[in-house]
Order: C-alpha cells, then sequence, then structure tokens
C-alpha cells in the first residue's frame, strides 16, 4: 500500500532531503509514469500529488453514454492505483516554481523535488458556454466527459421518441477528439435499432473543418455520417445554452470568417465543453505560449528546465490527448527521467502515437491509430480504417482491464517507442 501523507506530516522521507521525483498528477499519465519508473528503480524516492480521493478510467464514460458499461465499473479508489512505493500527497498543486525546484500545495506546503514530471491533465472549461452550468443534467442537456452525467445521456437516449439531438465539438485540442462522435454514432445506432432514426433530426455541430483530423479515417466515418443522415455543420460553435428554452446558440463562421449567431431548438444536446490548460501550468514558467507544459517532442523534456518533463493532456506534444497516448509516453518519460538522473543520453523518443477506438455501431468500432503528422500506426496486420468487431472488443472488455491491470500497474506490452 502507497504512504499518504497528511496536512501535518512531513514531505520527504529522508528529513529536509528533496525527493528523487515528484508527480503533480494522479491521472492515467501520473500513475502509469510512477509505476513505470518504479518498476525500473524502486528505490526511488516518488511522490504523487493528488488531491482526489478517487480514479477514473474516462474512456468508458462513452460506452456508459451508449448503454453498453457500467459507470461504476469506471472508477476506483485512488488509494488503489498509487504504487505500493509512492508517496501519496493528498493535496491540490497550485504552483510550481522551477527555478527553486519546487511545487506549492494548496495548504501551504511546499514540497521539493530533483526532477520533477508534470501530469495534471487538462481543465474542462464548461464556464466557457453561457448558462450550460446550470442546464447541465436536466432540461436534455448532457456530456459524456463528466461521471455523473454519461448515465443521463444514455437515459436521453432511450426516451427520445423524436425530434431534434443535437452533438457539439469545441475546438482543438480536446482530450480524445473522437469522443464527440461516438456519442452520436452510439445514440444514432440505438434508434436505428428500435426504429426511431427517421423521426429523429441529428446534426452534428464541430468548430474544426473536417470530421475527422486523419484523412485516412474521414471515409468510413462518412459512410456512418449517411448511414445515420446526419447534419455536418462545421465552423460551428457552441456559445450558450438555454436549457428551460430547449435552445443552443451557435456562432458558425463563413468562408471569410465572419460570425453569425444561430439558435437552434433541441430535445437532446450532448455537449463537449472547451478545454484548456490549467491554470498551474499557465501560470507558471515551464508554459509555452499556448499555455501547456512546454517539452521537446521526441523526449518529452522541458527544453529550458532538463530536470522537468511532461506527459499526458497537459504537455505540449502535438499528439491526439488519449489513454493510449499517455500509455506510450510513460515509458518515454521513465526511461529518459532515468536517464537524465545517471547524466546519461535520453534513450527514447515518442512518436506521437495514440488511438482512438470509434465506436461507430453497437458491436463494431473503427481501431484508429496514429502518431505524428497523421502517419498510420497500427497495432495490429489488418486494414485500419475498417470498422471491426475485434475493435469493439478491445475498446469494450479488453481495454477496460487492460488499464487497471496492465497500464496503471507498469505492464508495458505493445509500448514499443523509438530509441
Amino acid at each position: 500500500m502507497s504512504i499518504s501523507f497528511d496536512s501535518h506530516a512531513p514531505l520527504s522521507r529522508a528529513g529536509d532531503e528533496p525527493f528523487d521525483v515528484v508527480i503533480v498528477g494522479g491521472g492515467s499519465a501520473g500513475i502509469a509514469v510512477a509505476a513505470s519508473l518504479l518498476r525500473r528503480q524502486r528505490t526511488l524516492n516518488l511522490a504523487v500529488i493528488e488531491p482526489r480521493e478517487v480514479h477514473d478510467y474516462q474512456p468508458a464514460w462513452t460506452l456508459v453514454g451508449g448503454g453498453v458499461f457500467d459507470v461504476h465499473e469506471s472508477r476506483r479508489p485512488m488509494r488503489s492505483v498509487i504504487p505500493k512505493d509512492a508517496v501519496w500527497i493528498r493535496a491540490a498543486a497550485t504552483r510550481i516554481e522551477p527555478d527553486n525546484n519546487h511545487v506549492l500545495l494548496d495548504d501551504g506546503r511546499t514540497v521539493r523535488y530533483r526532477h520533477l514530471i508534470v501530469a495534471p491533465g487538462l481543465r474542462l472549461a464548461w464556464e466557457r458556454i453561457e448558462g450550460l452550468a446550470t442546464s447541465l443534467g436536466k432540461h436534455g442537456v448532457t456530456s459524456n466527459y463528466r461521471y455523473a452525467l454519461a448515465p443521463y445521456t444514455w437515459q436521453l437516449v432511450q426516451s427520445i421518441k423524436g425530434g431534434t439531438a443535437l452533438f457539439t465539438q469545441p475546438p482543438m485540442p480536446i482530450k480524445c477528439a473522437g469522443a464527440p462522435q461516438k456519442a452520436m454514432y452510439l445514440s444514432c445506432d440505438h434508434w436505428r435499432r428500435n426504429g426511431r432514426l427517421d423521426r429523429v433530426n441529428v446534426e452534428f455541430h464541430s468548430a474544426a473543418a473536417v470530421l475527422f483530423g486523419v484523412a485516412a479515417f474521414v471515409a468510413p466515418l462518412m459512410h456512418y455520417v449517411k448511414r445515420y443522415r446526419v447534419n455536418l455543420v462545421f465552423h460551428s460553435t457552441l456559445v450558450a445554452v438555454d436549457g428551460p428554452d430547449k435552445t443552443a446558440y451557435f456562432d458558425v463562421a463563413d468562408e471569410n470568417g465572419k460570425l453569425t449567431r444561430v439558435a437552434k431548438a433541441f430535445d437532446m444536446i450532448h455537449v463537449v465543453p472547451p478545454q484548456v490548460a490549467p491554470e498551474l501550468i499557465r501560470e507558471s514558467q515551464l508554459a509555452d505560449a499556448a499555455g501547456w507544459c512546454e517539452v521537446d517532442h521526441a523526449t518529452l523534456q522541458h527544453p529550458r528546465y532538463t530536470n522537468v518533463f511532461a506527459l499526458g493532456d497537459a504537455c505540449s506534444a502535438p499528439n491526439a490527448k488519449t489513454a493510449a497516448a499517455a500509455r506510450k509516453q510513460a515509458v518515454v518519460v521513465a526511461s529518459n527521467l532515468l536517464a537524465s538522473r545517471a547524466g546519461k543520453p535520453l534513450p527514447r523518443r515518442y512518436d506521437g502515437y495514440g488511438a482512438c477506438p470509434l465506436t461507430v455501431e453497437r458491436g463494431k468500432a473503427i481501431l484508429a491509430e496514429f502518431g505524428y503528422g497523421g502517419r498510420l500506426l497500427p497495432t495490429f496486420p489488418l486494414d485500419p480504417t475498417k470498422p471491426r468487431a475485434l475493435a469493439w472488443f478491445l475498446k469494450a472488455t479488453v481495454l477496460p482491464w487492460f488499464y487497471w491491470i496492465g497500464m496503471l500497474k507498469a505492464r508495458e506490452w505493445f509500448t514499443k517507442t523509438l530509441d
């Protein structure tokens, strides 16, 4: 069992000595890299700063919204996933001072480190859509991006008999860029199977200019867009929701960039919130111009503070922000950080790998795996653009199991990286 520090405990196992490694964040990236480091060097004096008492497997929430996964199975106590040789500091980091090798906590304490790993994730900016916060979870307004709301998505999908269903996607970057579409496809498939699709007007409003950022997957996704008779509206950004009036407001850009405010009535709306770098990073010396933790895209080492590494959703590498990306990044960061500690060249290179199992219908998914520049990086010797039952089985059954007993326990199968 991991050691846990309460608010009155010292912040190092060795008196005034700093921790060898401090990890900010106990999400997928933070726990995976902690386990990876301790598997390689169990004697590390390593701490994880994380205030939450629970740990979520967020990729399952799309399945919850589609009625094929129990939301309670997506959450476990944080204590159960912190590596047993790590120190768990149950507090929130509020400030990083890389010039002093310090992290400040919300209870006034200071954590000292020799090496820092930045993995706090990103922040869901619900407040950037006017009226959304007071409408979520009622009036037909839902989102699979929140644990408590994914079951409500499924309730709405089951209850709707006709009318208009809106699905939205904000400007990039967002975590799991395919998730907005997955909610739509699973909903449409349910209505099709139950003979209701003809009575539901489905619209997908995306701030992007294209359906999916990797061109190879656009054609197979368009097949399902046509199958479900979805009206695609690009360059359309949700800016406000009036839940009681069941009206959504979008800013739609024309070819010259001129915005027009458009009102859309809905019976159901699935909202994906804007997503931003956490203030902890944005206001630190570690941030790049966009507010993310600046890293070398290959080594994941900070270019100015060489004892700092980052991975997961908060780092500046231009990869898809997915758990699959964090799984491979953890190996790169663990290997390179230990080499840095030993004064050796960094041995690992990250190729931008990310994966997005696109659940286009119940029982079939397109396993989109790609790296920097949209280069396809399939794990299996099969056409990656074809919907398959195997990809569904991986998404719905294998990957949740593997997440808890594999990725978070440093069982690093299929994590070959460049060196």
